[in-house]
């Protein structure tokens, strides 16, 4: 019986946000996780607290080990750097039981219920794809480009601008305004309308040929958000998502009864208990989820199948990391309520190949699982050796 014998996190100077978690058994596997945000803090929690938990465990027995680290992370809450820590630790843990076994990690999920998934573009500045700026500046063309890849959804985000900024953000736009701030309580007529011309100009352009995504980023208070709702029922979107702060359910279902456009909600959200709350309420018509924030394959596993109790697709998120863009495609392998999953194009051709061992299995459009061992990719080696790469290693004693 194979025993954990080493856990390391691996944090590049070059994408500060992104923490890797390696588990390693004493028979030399090595099963690989991936979170996001808040590295160094999720790193001290990775071998502060869930190293002291599995060391010496045996590596199979997940849902222990899921039972067990929740009880220690509840004590204080867990929905923060507890639970990033934990999404990523639990990746590793099932890319190394499908090392073990010998088995791509959509198997463990129950095997294939599709050969390959439809992927959406979110459309954000990132390598040689400035896609953001794209969205603002030359919509239509944005939308030809893609389109002529295969690409056939796309999500964008022109509200933003007009919303308070704060300084200092990471998620920063071209223009200097941030994805990240408090919400907004008014948009002026002038501003909804320009927001609004972005969807206008690639329905214009395309037609139906393309699926639009609003999202909204929570930037907006519920009054304003079903304002600017109305503004774009005509353009007939894929869903909207996040338009407000997704933490009252009761003002989520406002935004499913009092506007025409589906809701996705939300990545958001922390643990199968807060998708339940949504769905019981019927407040959203997509399950928005990311693997590596609300609790790994284990977790994520159980909210698709959660919407699924109640007939609702879900939509994984990531634009993030690879590891996580690679859980998203076995999830969806292995589940029949999978409606599309989302990459950022800039991300695939770009970090995402400095980081593992293969090019995300992308063809016109659609995705398809790795259909080697567990996850069926790995870190490179050279990028273990990057100076500019910090590893951390907790072992049993």
């Amino acid at each position: 019986m194979a025993r954990i014998a080493a856990i390391r996190t691996l944090r590049w100077q070059s994408q500060p946000n992104c923490l890797w978690v390696e588990i390693e058994t004493d028979s030399g596997h090595v099963g690989l996780g991936e979170t996001f945000y808040g590295a160094a803090a999720v790193e001290s929690i990775v071998h502060d607290m869930i190293a002291p938990l599995l060391l010496g465990k045996d590596p199979e027995d997940r849902t222990a080990h899921a039972r067990d680290f929740f009880a220690c992370a509840n004590f204080s809450g867990y929905a923060g750097a507890e639970m990033r820590a934990w999404s990523a630790v639990d990746i590793a843990l099932w890319d190394l039981a499908g090392t073990l076994l010998g088995r791509p990690l959509y198997t463990l999920l129950g095997g294939r219920v599709r050969d390959s998934i439809g992927i959406y573009a979110t459309c954000a500045n990132a390598g040689s794809h400035l896609d953001q700026e794209g969205f603002l500046e030359r919509p239509a063309d944005l939308a030809r480009e893609l389109l002529a890849s295969g690409i056939t959804a796309m999500k964008i985000w022109p509200f933003d601008r007009f919303a308070p900024q704060i300084a200092g953000g990471f998620a920063t736009g071209p223009a200097g305004w941030s994805a990240m701030g408090p919400p907004g309580h008014t948009i002026s007529p002038r501003d909804l309308a320009e927001g609004v011309r972005a969807f206008e100009e690639i329905r214009d352009a395309v037609g139906s040929e393309m699926s639009l995504i609003l999202e909204g980023h929570s930037r907006w208070d519920v009054t304003t958000g079903i304002r600017i709702l109305r503004a774009l029922e005509h353009i007939d979107l894929l869903w909207a998502e996040d338009v407000i702060q997704p933490d009252s359910v009761d003002d989520l279902r406002r935004l499913v009864e009092e506007t025409a456009v589906p809701q996705s909600v939300s990545e958001r959200l922390i643990s199968r208990h807060r998708y339940r709350e949504v769905l019981e309420r019927k407040a959203a018509h997509v399950v928005m989820l990311d693997v590596a924030w609300t609790g790994g394959v284990t977790e994520s596993a159980q909210i698709a199948d959660l919407a699924d109790l109640y007939h609702l697709p879900f939509a994984p998120h990531d634009c993030t990391g690879p590891v996580t863009a690679l859980v998203n495609l076995h999830l969806c392998t292995a589940r029949s309520n999978a409606m599309i999953t989302e990459i950022v194009r800039g991300f695939v051709d770009g970090y995402y190949l400095d980081v593992i061992d293969m090019r995300l299995p992308i063809d016109n459009g659609r995705a398809t699982a790795p259909s080697g061992t567990g996850l069926g990719a790995a870190l490179r080696d050279d990028f273990r050796t990057r100076s500019d790469v910090n590893s951390r290693e907790s072992t049993a004693q």
